[in-house]
């Protein structure tokens, strides 16, 4: 689909305007930074040890809905309709794959949030900025007790449980840090954490694709006649407790403030949402990177016809993905073809399609172009 130049240049214009104005003059949203902390910071709702755990749920049914809608009315927008040989006219008016309503997916649902709430209800939070006392404090330890102060360590590196009691029983609440930030702090962290994340990710991805052990836990993604919005939340425990664990990890490595981590989940949720839409969207995030080099749609492309799928998750994939297309291969020329994998036998083996299916792929590129123009060719 062809993007009108102007409208992501605007896009860009705007986006690169608040970002450098936010760390380069960030004077200029001091008053708002200090009333919206200022209100959050005096709410006992945000003071819940369960809040991130309840924003990513809403924020992703939020998403996930938008993105299920226009996957629904936009057919022209799927870039993975795949043939059906047993009908011709698939590509005149393309199936939809199966999407379950909400009330189908309650035990779906549970099995996403139920580890975050227990993690949520026996760990206690650590945020930078608050002190040790005021850690311990709000889980239950008392700060004129020395023995059980000197249990609680500052660093999320070494985690704390909480101090069960029958008055207790739960973690239930967290320290905040009582200092606003800046928004060139909020920035540069939230720049930081995601470049962080995404190259954990990276690695993480392809030791689920390249690691034989691992291929299990990764299979359920895989499991799908479309890609669509809702595989985004295909996964199982294992791989959805890594994806948090990352997030965490590169949030709390560089001490990020917690309206930093607010501010993530957004973006977390719309990133992951995004790349697994299978959509070509006007705005989708590889249109507003330069050249192309982020994943979107087009690494989406590259696991449908090259078969680069462990590339195009993430944005150090698709800067590998982009050099390498470009034939900017150089050092890394072996680590591409190592990485590099025949989509035939990657569909074979995860998704267990049929022989008959599988030799028609390579019709899919022809056939979505013509339906797009508006004629059908016939294989």
């Amino acid at each position: 689909m062809n993007t009108p130049t102007s409208s992501v240049l605007i896009l860009r214009t705007v986006l690169c305007t608040i970002i450098l104005t936010a760390i380069f003059i960030p004077s200029i949203y001091e008053r708002l930074l200090q009333n919206v902390y200022g209100y959050l910071f005096n709410s006992p709702f945000y003071r819940l040890s369960i809040v991130e755990t309840i924003e990513v749920f809403f924020v992703y049914g939020l998403f996930e809905t938008i993105y299920v809608y226009r996957f629904e009315h936009n057919p022209s927008l799927r870039i993975d309709v795949r043939p059906r040989v047993d009908d011709e006219k698939s590509f005149i008016k393309p199936r939809l794959p199966r999407l379950r309503r909400p009330t189908k997916r309650l035990l779906e649902i549970g099995k996403s949030i139920s580890p975050l709430l227990i993690l949520d209800f026996i760990m206690i939070k650590k945020y930078a900025g608050v002190p040790v006392t005021a850690i311990g404090q709000s889980g239950n330890y008392s700060p004129f007790l020395g023995n059980q102060a000197g249990r609680i360590n500052a660093s999320f590196l070494a985690p704390s449980l909480h101090n069960f009691t029958w008055d207790s029983p739960l973690q239930l609440h967290r320290a905040l840090p009582e200092t606003v930030p800046s928004s060139r702090r909020i920035v540069l962290e939230l720049l930081v954490a995601f470049f962080l994340y995404d190259a954990l990710f990276f690695l993480i991805h392809l030791a689920f694709h390249r690691i034989p052990m691992l291929h299990r836990f990764h299979h359920p993604h895989h499991t799908h006649a479309e890609i669509n919005p809702q595989i985004t939340n295909q996964l199982s425990i294992i791989e959805r407790l890594s994806l948090i664990m990352m997030a965490n990890f590169a949030l709390n490595i560089i001490g990020s403030h917690v309206l930093t981590r607010t501010l993530f989940v957004p973006v977390f949720v719309y990133l992951l949402i995004e790349i697994h839409s299978g959509m070509d969207l006007p705005w989708g995030y590889d249109k507003m990177m330069p050249w192309g080099m982020g994943p979107g749609v087009g690494g989406m492309r590259c696991i449908i016809g090259l078969g680069r799928g462990v590339m195009s998750h993430s944005f150090v994939g698709g800067m590998m993905l982009w050099l390498g297309l470009r034939g900017r291969r150089r050092w890394f020329d072996g680590a591409w073809d190592a990485l590099s994998r025949n989509d035939m036998v990657y569909l074979r083996r995860y998704e267990n399609i049929s022989k008959a299916t599988t030799q028609t792929i390579g019709l899919r590129n022809a056939r979505q172009s013509s339906y797009q123009a508006g004629f059908n060719v016939n294989p």
